[in-house]
């Protein structure tokens, strides 16, 4: 998500350089995703090639957002 977060759309090889996962285990996170409804899909051509892109939906950012306020707050109790 944090990914999804500075970037407007990803496509699914752009993930898979930045995080160094199988095409498997990407296509796994980002189905979760989708079925949490965090990221919308484009399933597009270039050329003749299949491209799917991926962007974080208002959702999938506020769920985002919340998780880095209670892991900032968790943080700081630790302290």
């Amino acid at each position: 998500m944090s990914i999804l977060i500075v970037n407007d759309w990803v496509d699914f090889n752009g993930f898979k350089e930045q995080l160094d996962l199988t095409d498997g285990n990407l296509a796994s996170h980002l189905s979760a995703l989708e079925k949490a409804t965090y990221v919308e899909v484009r399933k597009s051509f270039v050329g003749k090639k299949p491209n799917t892109s991926f962007r974080a939906t208002v959702l999938g950012r506020q769920a985002f957002t919340s998780h880095l306020q209670s892991l900032e707050k968790f943080i700081r109790s630790q302290s």
